[in-house]
């Protein structure tokens, strides 16, 4: 099957140890803001990726692909309410989830700084230009753990996926780039294990877009892997967590 060839011919000889730790249960870490607020659970490496963005209270904070919304209470835990965070989906359906989760898992002081979007992505860089002084890109990737448990997905799965994903995610990531004000941060991350949708995407933007360079992702998990522009957890090293790649990057200039 051409799933397994392919990563198999990524990892080498990591490649049992990685397939055997995917098909496990993940590491969840449980996210509770109050007493008759819905817990969330959410991946231990997902609630790292959105720490690293480093969000202080009065922040503006896109999460540009919010859906369904883990993350996004990770950042308005951060916010504390002042400040405000723009939880963009384009899936209307995708929405619905999202919106359900923030208003049943946030405290209302939390959750009246959070609003919900359905634009496109690739337009932020046009029309919300230096708008943002933190984003957070969880691109749409493809979410290998979820295809391995998926027969149907597995059976459809082919490199072609992997490399139109990439180009999908570079134009998400140019766009992200283009929103971020001078001075500001930006965490670009994918459940992917293909470098082509995690290092690959991040060096070619990086290219187009001088004034943005990548920033030092500090304490990341143990046993995660550093990549040329970022940090790869992968579960058969840190305990079950991920797969989540994160990069960091800041933009050049005076905010």
């Amino acid at each position: 099957m051409q799933f397994f060839d392919y990563y198999e011919k990524l990892f080498g000889d990591r490649w049992p140890a990685l397939l055997e730790s995917l098909k496990g249960e993940g590491r969840a870490v449980e996210l509770k803001f109050g007493d008759g607020l819905e817990p969330y659970f959410l991946d231990e490496a997902s609630v790292f990726a959105a720490k690293s963005l480093g969000v202080e209270p009065g922040m503006e904070v896109l999460d540009m692909c919010a859906a369904p919304g883990g993350k996004s209470l990770v950042i308005a835990s951060m916010l504390k309410g002042a400040g405000s965070l723009m939880c963009n989906d384009r899936s209307p359906d995708r929405r619905l989830r999202l919106q359900h989760v923030l208003d049943n898992s946030l405290p209302p002081e939390w959750r009246a700084v959070v609003n919900v979007s359905g634009y496109d992505g690739m337009k932020f860089g046009l029309h919300r230009r230096e708008s943002f002084d933190r984003i957070l890109l969880d691109a749409p990737c493809s979410s290998d753990r979820h295809v391995l448990a998926s027969p149907v997905h597995l059976e459809a799965w082919s490199a072609k996926r992997v490399k139109r994903l990439s180009v999908e995610q570079g134009g998400l990531l140019a766009s992200a780039i283009d929103a971020l004000r001078p001075g500001g941060v930006l965490v670009y991350g994918t459940c992917a294990l293909s470098p082509l949708e995690n290092d690959g995407v991040v060096g070619r933007i990086l290219k187009k877009r001088p004034q943005a360079q990548i920033a030092e992702i500090e304490d990341a998990p143990e046993g995660a892997d550093h990549t040329e522009f970022g940090v790869h957890i992968l579960p058969d090293r840190t305990g079950g967590a991920g797969p989540i790649y994160c990069a960091k990057i800041r933009k050049l200039g005076t905010p």
